[in-house]
């Protein structure tokens, strides 16, 4: 009985919801709900989408149609000649010397270092005259020599000297000049002595210093301007 009463409360209450549901709305039947004239209010949701694939043909058109742009033709390439190579300034050679002492030849270094592109020294031995020497030949024994140079002493003629070592041993010596006619002179005094005086120049080896230089040849390079040396002189040589 329960279970029947239940089933028939379960009906009246899905028969009440069906005609609220249907009679209860009234947009479903009185039509639009705006006065007649005035345009329907609608959601954005509910306006058509615009279809974008309309306006892709006329953009595709215009693109086809539109005119090429000319671009502007590339500058003609300018001929400039090439840069012409730098002339190589001309330069000499040169040596300067004798100097008397290394210290001129280092003063001369100094004094030129900022002139010339190179420089280098040099040493070089030389024989030069020493003098001219007056002299007895040498005999055969010291005693002869020192028996020799009493005779002279007797015959007045003074100044000499026995030489007992060296290269001319046992020799007399009369003189050694500077001036070849004071040689001459004194060799005349004692041949007329009756002796047998020579005379023979004599020679020595000496150092001489010297200067190389790679100069450019301007008339700027003075070398004379800034060696106070006395006696160098100047002459070309090979260039290093």
């Amino acid at each position: 009985m329960f279970l029947r009463l239940l089933f028939i409360l379960l009906m009246a209450l899905n028969i009440a919801v069906g005609a609220w549901l249907l009679l209860g709305q009234p947009y479903a039947h009185n039509g639009n709900a705006v006065d007649p004239g005035v345009r329907e209010l609608r959601l954005l949701s509910e306006m058509p989408q615009p279809v974008a694939t309309v306006a892709a043909p006329s953009i595709a058109a215009s693109v086809a149609t539109a005119a090429p742009v000319s671009l502007p033709a590339p500058a003609a390439p300018v001929n400039t000649p090439p840069p012409r190579p730098a002339q190589p300034v001309p330069q000499i050679c040169l040596a300067l010397g004798p100097f008397a002492t290394p210290q001129d030849l280092r003063n001369a270094r100094q004094a030129l270092g900022a002139q010339v592109a190179r420089m280098r020294s040099r040493q070089e031995q030389i024989t030069q005259p020493n003098g001219f020497w007056v002299y007895l030949p040498a005999t055969s024994s010291h005693a002869q020599a020192l028996e020799l140079a009493r005779q002279l002493g007797a015959r007045n003629i003074k100044d000499y000297f026995v030489v007992s070592g060296g290269d001319q041993p046992n020799t007399v010596s009369l003189g050694l000049f500077k001036d070849p006619a004071n040689a001459r002179k004194r060799r005349d005094e004692v041949v007329a002595a009756g002796f047998p005086a020579r005379l023979s120049e004599r020679s020595e080896t000496v150092p001489e210093y010297w200067l190389d230089l790679v100069a450019n040849n301007s008339p700027r390079f003075e070398w004379r301007n800034r060696v106070r040396a006395s006696g160098v002189n100047s002459h070309s040589t090979s260039c290093f």
